[in-house]
């Protein structure tokens, strides 16, 4: 783990998130009519909202294909959703390319062996407590949480407050 990635944080301007391990903790619920169902974290969900509302671009770009995951995007207000990624690499050269995004500007937090090629195109590599070993190895940052259970909001959050754009009064008394 690098121990300078709050100085990569200070330059961060899109979060790029996988879904199952990330946003999710990589369960599958599977119900008798084949759906398959997975949980979000709300705060999570809190931090997208947050950091969309200071002007970061929230993206999703995952190997599975939840009809209900780009819903739960859109409800959100996130609109590039890249699902059923055989090839996240190209994923990621298309958003490049719609944005002229500088990988500088980049942070992708992944779980396991499909993130790795992406996680090395990027200048920020984060991945949840619980990610494969290999994950760890090459992320720059490893969140205390598992993910699905507050990893998202833990890294926006962080960056946020680097860049004084997490909008929390701690002087307010709580009620």
């Amino acid at each position: 783990m690098d121990d300078n990635y709050k100085a990569l944080l200070a330059k961060i301007k899109v979060f790029i998130f996988d879904v199952d391990g990330v946003l999710t903790d990589g369960k599958v619920l599977l119900l008798p009519n084949g759906e398959q169902v997975r949980e979000m974290n709300t705060r999570d969900g809190y931090a997208i909202r947050q950091a969309m509302k200071k002007g970061y671009k929230v993206v999703i770009i995952s190997g599975g294909n939840s009809e209900a995951v780009r819903t739960r995007m859109k409800y959100l207000g996130v609109y590039d959703i890249y699902l059923g990624c055989d090839n996240k690499i190209e994923a990621l050269e298309d958003l490049k390319f719609s944005y002229d995004l500088k990988m500088d500007e980049l942070l992708y937090m992944g779980d396991d062996l499909p993130d790795w090629e992406i996680m090395q195109q990027v200048s920020l590599p984060v991945c949840p407590a619980d990610a494969a070993q290999e994950i760890k190895t090459i992320s720059k940052y490893i969140s205390p949480i598992n993910g699905g259970q507050g990893c998202v909001r833990e890294i926006i959050e962080q960056c946020l407050k680097i860049q004084n754009n997490w909008d929390y009064d701690t002087t307010l008394p709580a009620n």
